[in-house]
Formats: structure tokens, C-alpha cells, sequence
């Protein structure tokens, strides 16, 4: 996750879920470290920790210069350069674990569409060749870079013209550019709604706009899960970032406790909880490297019946600590494992641009769960354009590799 980032909302900045036009707001400085998590739309390693707010762009500007890579913002994580990064002792040795392993589905694809609040409207090649998606987020249609679209559009020019806001500058997943806006100029931040939950979108220099629509599925499940049960549920949301998927899980009925190692992310969070109207739902807004919360939980004996941890390949946590997927997740899912409940409901791993099939994933959870039964489902998430008349002309993209375990 968690992911994987963000920068401090503008005090005051808040919006009514009814008003159809982002707010201005003033510029925030580069956000916070890598133990929350920087992300791309396939979420790459930069963006979800250290994001800057917008510039202003010129009204029907679509071009502007590349970012320098000798230039980055102040707080901006440092590189994924493992000659940089000093090893640091594991916090536990790995438990050797016993008995079967769980039963299997893969390839599994979990699809999300068109949704109240979000389409993923049409995809492909510009006129210099470069990948663009048209997505519609609430009441903004916006245009971003997306490499995998490597076909023609399929929607006219005119329906492109009509963007509200169109992401211009560095085209790498990772790089800092700035948004325009063709029309009419806006400000940083839109009310937005998903399943039910009002949050702010925000025009991020790294392209992000505050919420992966990819992870509906994962939320849907989730929250299906808390309505249905005769009990009420803990959920543990790691590297959870502008906390949508707490406010998700807290409003179907969950006690919540969120993780991120980034203040900004956390002070977001909590805005969005505002504009949610959820103050009185039981959630935990801790800002801490995630390693270090869940060894402490560990420790204290607390479980939780449903945990979502959606890690970045690569990250800082708030007090220096250095995470690297590759090395740190086997631990972190042997944690995990241990934090369950003895009537769990699901662990759930979302994985953004590893080189890394998804039964990479799959075979490690499988491990971290050998002996407790119940299944291991891995796949990708895809989103499919919901923008055609025609639904075999919906093309499909892929966002990110997954893993849950189930017990059932």
C-alpha cells in the first residue's frame, strides 16, 4: 500500500459534497517519506509520499517543459538506490511455518467499471504518440499520462476537448509535472464520492488525484464482509494514505485503525473523514512506520479481523527507517499473519510496479499462511472503460497485482 504522497490541505479549504467545481487553495509544500506510500496510477515508487500541489497552468496550456531529474522537491524520498540504503537487522526472525498450504485461485481478475463517481472513460496514443486515459472523477473529466494505452482512442477529439484539467509535463511514473487546464482555470481540490463516502480529490504534481479507483473491488468486498457479520470487526489499513478505504471500512460498521507514515497523508485523512461526516466512527489515525506499529502490536497481543496493506516498492518512514518491498514484505506478512484474529475475515496485499508476476505474491502468502486452511486468491485489478456505446469496445488496463487469503 499503501499507497505510496501527499501534501497538507489548505486549512479551510474544505467543500460540500454538492459543489461541482474544485476550491482554490494555495500551494502546499512537497509531502512527507516513503514509510506511507509513493505511487503512480500503477502506483510507482514517488508519487504517494511526496507529492506538491498543483502550479497554475495556463488556461488551455497542454505542453510544458520536463522536469529536470537534478531537481526534486525538499522532501521528496530519495531514489530506490540500494547502494544508498543501509541493511538494517530484521525486527524478528521469520516463523517456520507448518502443515498444508491453503487452497488456491489464480489468476483471479477483479474488475471495476463504471462507478458512481468514477469511469475510466477512453485510452490511447496522442498525436505525438504518447499513451493518455480520459477519466471522469465526479464532476472533473481529466486527462493523465497512461503508458499501457498503446492503441488509438476510441472516443472522438471532441469528447478529449471537453477535459477540465490535463496533466502536462514529465510522461515517466515517477516524474513531476504540472496540471492545465484548458477551459477554465481550477482550483486544487473537488468533492468527491465513492461507495457512499464523500472525500476531496486533489490535482497532485505527480498526477494523483487522491484515490485508486482500482481498489473499489477491493472495498466492495470489505465492506460486504463488515455489513454482513453479526459481530463488529477490527480493520488494520496499512500504508493507507487519504484514508479512503477507512472511511469505507468505519462506515459499514468497522472499528478502524489507519496507518501511514506521512502527516500529510494523515492530516488529509482526517479532512476527508470531515467532509464524510464520519467524526463519530470509531478510527485510529497513527502516523508510524508500519513495520515498526504492527512488531509493537504484535507484542501488545492486539488482533484485527481484516487487514489491508498496500506497501510501495520503495520508501522512508517518518523517522528515517527504509523500507524495500522485495526485502521487508515477507516479514511484514509474517506480522501480519500473527495479528489476525481467531475468527479472521481476510488478509489483503496490493502491489503497484514490482518486476513481479503476481505469483510472487501468490506463492509467498500461500507460505505465510501454510497451516491456518482457508484460500489464496491472486490476480491483477484492472479497471475497463465504461465510455463506449458498444461493451466489446470497453478496453481493459491493468493497475496493480494483488493477494488476499481468505479463511473460507
Amino acid at each position: 500500500m499503501a499507497d505510496k504522497r501527499t501534501q497538507k490541505p489548505r486549512r479551510g479549504s474544505s467543500s460540500r459534497p454538492g459543489d461541482a467545481r474544485p476550491k482554490a487553495a494555495a500551494r502546499s509544500k512537497a509531502g512527507g517519506p516513503g514509510g506511507g506510500k509513493p505511487r503512480d496510477d500503477k502506483r510507482s515508487d514517488g508519487p504517494r509520499d511526496g507529492v506538491s500541489g498543483p502550479k497554475p497552468a495556463a488556461a488551455g496550456a497542454r505542453t510544458a517543459p520536463r522536469a529536470r531529474p537534478d531537481r526534486k522537491p525538499a522532501d521528496r524520498p530519495a531514489p530506490d538506490k540500494r547502494g544508498d540504503v543501509q541493511q538494517q537487522a530484521p525486527i524478528r526472525p521469520l516463523i517456520k511455518r507448518q502443515g498444508a498450504l491453503p487452497s488456491q485461485t489464480a489468476p483471479l481478475i477483479l474488475e471495476t467499471g463504471n462507478e458512481d463517481g468514477y469511469q475510466l472513460l477512453d485510452m490511447g496514443l496522442n498525436e505525438a504518440g504518447q499513451g493518455e486515459k480520459l477519466e471522469q472523477y465526479g464532476s472533473l473529466r481529466i486527462v493523465r499520462p497512461e503508458a499501457q494505452a498503446l492503441w488509438s482512442r476510441g472516443l472522438p477529439d471532441s469528447e478529449w476537448t471537453k477535459a477540465d484539467a490535463v496533466f502536462t509535463g514529465d510522461t515517466d511514473e515517477d516524474g513531476i509535472g504540472r496540471w492545465a487546464f484548458p477551459n477554465v482555470p481550477l482550483g486544487e481540490t473537488w468533492p468527491m464520492k465513492l461507495l457512499g463516502v464523500d472525500f476531496h480529490g486533489r490535482l497532485t504534481s505527480f498526477r494523483h488525484v487522491g484515490v485508486f479507483p482500482e481498489q473499489i473491488a477491493h472495498w466492495r468486498w470489505m465492506a460486504d464482509r463488515i455489513t454482513d457479520s453479526r459481530r463488529p470487526l477490527k480493520v488494520l489499513n496499512l500504508f493507507g494514505y487519504t484514508g479512503v478505504a477507512s472511511l469505507v471500512a468505519a462506515k459499514a460498521g468497522a472499528e478502524v485503525t489507519h496507518v501511514d507514515a506521512s502527516k500529510k497523508a494523515i492530516g488529509w485523512a482526517r479532512e476527508n473523514q470531515a467532509l464524510a461526516r464520519l467524526e463519530d466512527k470509531p478510527i485510529r489515525w497513527i502516523c508510524e512506520d508500519a513495520m515498526k506499529f504492527i512488531a509493537r502490536e504484535e507484542r501488545r497481543g492486539n488482533r484485527y479481523d481484516i487487514i489491508l496493506t498496500d506497501p510501495p516498492k520503495f520508501g522512508r518512514g517518518p523517522n528515517g527507517e527504509v523500507w524495500q518491498l522485495f526485502e521487508h514484505l515477507p516479514l511484514m506478512l509474517d506480522i501480519c499473519r500473527e495479528l489476525l484474529s481467531d475468527k479472521p475475515v481476510g488478509l489483503v496485499l496490493t502491489a503497484y510496479s514490482i518486476r513481479a508476476s503476481f505469483y510472487a505474491t501468490h506463492e509467498l502468502l500461500r507460505e505465510t499462511m501454510r497451516g491456518a486452511g482457508g484460500r489464496v486468491e491472486s490476480g491483477e485489478l484492472i479497471i475497463r472503460e465504461s465510455g463506449k456505446p458498444e461493451a466489446d469496445e470497453c478496453r481493459a488496463l491493468s493497475t496493480s497485482l494483488f493477494s488476499r487469503w481468505l479463511p473460507q
